[in-house]
């Protein structure tokens, strides 16, 4: 019997772990990839002697990873070197000094005390409610929702309670933690997903959560190299990766795709995989008549995350004075969460995020020197942000703000400079508005309110990536991927196809289970 075949529309995280999964159910499986790497989002950028993340960089919840591993008969500790951080961050607070988030849990009851006496008790229970939720919520981001029914449910109805679907995630902290630095600390995540604590649904306090209990994570190499190694596993379970090989339109016959156009000509398969930017993919890709649901005006409709202005910095010299991962918060942090996503203007006095990850990984950079990877939270692109007028002055305002964290000097050992900013995002990384966390997290577009990951519009896709169900960030990323796999190898018939090689895979090896418990 001819073997079933698959096309996956990129090679970001979701694709690859497709990928992975599909090959090892004995698919025929052909990744496309626009790119001359893999990763998407989550891919490395090798400038000179410098290598570069070039999305995310924390590294979370490593069991959703680990679960896609040993579906395909692997064990991710056994690809992959994963080290994780004693120190999560250094949280700076303009004006009021700073928090170092500690791994451990009494270490960091201990500086929540002297940071914030009345705060350290309110640790605990945070800690025991947000492992309630997750566990409550698991089986949600686990399952596929295809409509009102798959929520209107006995079980779905007894998470209510825990999830506070009124609440938003700072208004839920402060039952924990009166003090509103301590609240940032525990919220600040919800920019993860390109949201502001202060609007971000309450289920999202389970993000700070995800890193208090199972840690903070750096892949060596990092992220992207995380990527290359799910590529290698796919390619040697037996997938195709064709790069710079960008799919130009999705070939459909009636409610059904039936393959793709590339300029390399049409190819054909019995089911599809699009992990591409849900949004660009659907307005550049499909033809509009083939879509019912989501039209190119329920698109521009929808709400969107917010944008980066990002600096890869090679440098002369080192940091070690300065942890892995940096985050610095205004006084006016809500004010800049505003400027962010309603006015959509640029801040004058802006947070930014810094990565100075040769304190952990020193091969990323030649010896003597090191990388800095800079993130700026931006509105995504709207008409009142003319970046070719200002991407220079910016430029220049986040090097000026590098000094609040102790980086004076910056510039003039700057040996290499990429700068991204949310039009590059758009025009070099097809991202719909440069909103590189894609679709808002709102509660009128998660479950079955956001595309679905067998997708409604045309029979044989499924979905994968930040623009499904269960959202952005990798672990969800992850779990879309294990979703749409299981709802695509069931409409072929193929039942479980991975049961045996997660016997043969044996779980976690012992000592990743152990680090981490």
């Amino acid at each position: 019997m001819k073997r079933k075949s698959v096309i996956v529309v990129g090679a970001g995280p979701g694709g690859l772990a497709a990928a992975m999964l599909l090959s090892a159910a004995g698919l025929k499986v052909t990744v496309l990839e626009r790119l001359e790497r893999v990763g998407g989002r989550c891919s490395t950028l090798e400038r000179e002697d410098y290598r570069f993340d070039m999305g995310p960089t924390f590294f979370l919840y490593p069991s959703a990873l680990e679960k896609v591993f040993e579906s395909c008969g692997r064990r991710l500790h056994d690809e992959v070197e994963l080290i994780r951080l004693a120190t999560h961050y250094r949280l700076f607070f303009e004006g009021d000094g700073h928090l170092d988030v500690a791994d451990d849990l009494e270490e960091l009851e201990r500086s929540l005390a002297a940071f914030s006496p009345g705060d350290a008790a309110g640790l605990k229970p945070y800690m025991e409610e947000n492992r309630r939720k997750l566990a409550a919520f698991k089986p949600v981001l686990e399952s596929p929702f295809s409509g009102l029914t798959d929520v209107l449910t006995p079980s779905m109805a007894k998470l209510l309670p825990l999830l506070r679907p009124l609440s938003n995630v700072d208004a839920d902290l402060k039952r924990h933690f009166r003090d509103p630095r301590v609240r940032l600390a525990f919220s600040f995540q919800s920019k993860y997903l390109g949201m502001s604590p202060f609007k971000c649904p309450a289920l999202f306090t389970i993000l700070a959560f995800l890193e208090r209990e199972y840690g903070v994570w750096h892949p060596r190499g990092g992220c992207g190299a995380l990527s290359g190694e799910m590529a290698r596993v796919a390619e040697e379970l037996g997938a195709e990766i064709r790069l710079d090989e960008p799919v130009e339109e999705i070939l459909v016959e009636g409610r059904r795709a039936i393959g793709v156009r590339t300029r390399s000509g049409e190819l054909r398969a019995d089911a599809m995989v699009v992990n591409a930017d849900f949004a660009h993919a659907m307005t550049r890709l499909v033809p509009a008549a083939a879509r019912r649901k989501w039209t190119d005006r329920k698109i521009a409709r929808s709400k969107y995350s917010c944008s980066t202005f990002m600096m890869y910095l090679g440098l002369e010299g080192t940091q070690e004075e300065l942890p892995h991962h940096s985050i610095w918060l205004p006084e006016s942090y809500r004010d800049n969460l505003v400027d962010i996503e309603e006015r959509h203007v640029l801040s004058e006095n802006p947070a930014f995020y810094v990565q100075n990850p040769g304190v952990t990984d020193a091969g990323l950079a030649p010896p003597g020197h090191s990388t800095l990877y800079v993130l700026v939270p931006v509105t995504h692109e709207h008409e009142n942000v003319d970046w070719g007028a200002e991407r220079e002055r910016f430029r220049a305002l986040t090097l000026k703000q590098l000094e609040r964290i102790g980086l004076s000097g910056v510039e003039g050992r700057i040996r290499h400079e990429t700068v991204v900013t949310p039009d590059d995002w758009r025009q070099d990384m097809a991202i719909y508005k440069g909103a590189t966390f894609n679709l808002k997290h709102g509660l009128d577009q998660m479950l079955f309110l956001r595309p679905q990951n067998r997708f409604e519009d045309l029979d044989g896709v499924y979905l994968t990536g930040g623009g499904t169900h269960p959202g952005s960030g990798l672990p969800v990323i992850y779990e879309s991927a294990s979703i749409s796999t299981r709802l695509l190898a069931e409409d072929l018939g193929l039942g479980d196809p991975w049961s045996g090689l997660r016997e043969k895979a044996g779980g976690p090896s012992a000592a990743f289970a152990a680090e981490s418990a």
